[in-house]
């Protein structure tokens, strides 16, 4: 898939907003799409680094440090993004939700 499909296909999820927090999401995109290029470069490259001499020690390569940390900022812009979607398509309350919100109310 092309980036441009992909930042299309996720600009579509914020349709549904209003315009103050689309211009903030719109940078959560373009965040999520640069992270998407960079974790793909990542995974090309070698993510142990095995010793030519003791074949049992072996231990992460840089790639794989910053993989880790790409893919941890990855799952947390989606997450902002989901939440903020998730929350105005669902204008009524699920019976779990109302039944937190009583419980919560009562302390």
């Amino acid at each position: 898939m092309l980036m441009s499909d992909r930042k299309t296909e996720l600009y579509k999820l914020l349709d549904c907003l209003d315009e103050a927090p689309k211009k903030v999401l719109e940078k959560v995109v373009d965040e999520i799409i640069y992270i998407e290029t960079r974790l793909d470069e990542l995974k090309k490259l070698p993510q142990i680094k095995v010793n030519p001499n003791n074949p049992g020690q072996q231990k992460y390569t840089v790639a794989a440090k910053q993989y880790k940390e790409y893919l941890q900022q990855y799952n947390n812009c989606i997450k902002i993004l989901l939440h903020a979607v998730a929350h105005t398509e669902s204008e009524e309350a699920s019976p779990l939700r109302e039944y937190l919100m009583k419980m919560r109310d009562r302390t």
